[in-house]
């Protein structure tokens, strides 16, 4: 069975106000379904527009060998001494880089800032859940 989300939820999940959520679905701009009075949403079609949505807004750095580059926002970060710890949300997930303070500085860094998270790795581990 699919998963449901409440309007609160996608909200949540599209960056959206509530108000917002409920005035797209209601001209049919989010897929979701009305039960009464509220409106339950797909969260597997949410995330697959939000994805379609980042990666046609998204810049590239064609400039850069690694081909692995996901749009995300950053949420944290954290300075201590010379090195500083970036927490970037890529959808539902969260990276974290580490990088040094003047780079933070460099690029003017701050929560909020739409980045790319440039993953360069010889291997990629793959798992199952």
């Amino acid at each position: 069975m699919e998963e449901m989300l409440t309007t609160e939820q996608a909200a949540s999940v599209l960056r959206l106000h509530v108000k917002s959520v409920q005035s797209l679905a209601r001209r049919g701009g989010l897929p979701g379904v009305r039960v009464g009075r509220k409106w339950l949403f797909p969260r597997a079609a949410l995330l697959a527009r939000l994805g379609r949505a980042v990666r046609a807004t998204a810049p590239r750095l064609a400039d850069l060998s690694g081909r692995n580059q996901l749009p995300g926002r950053v949420v944290g970060i954290s300075l201590a001494g010379v090195m500083g710890e970036v927490r970037v949300r890529v959808g539902e997930q969260e990276l974290v880089s580490i990088i040094t303070r003047a780079s933070v500085k460099r690029l003017g860094l701050k929560v909020g800032d739409e980045v790319l998270a440039v993953i360069k790795a010889t291997d990629i581990m793959i798992g199952r859940p």
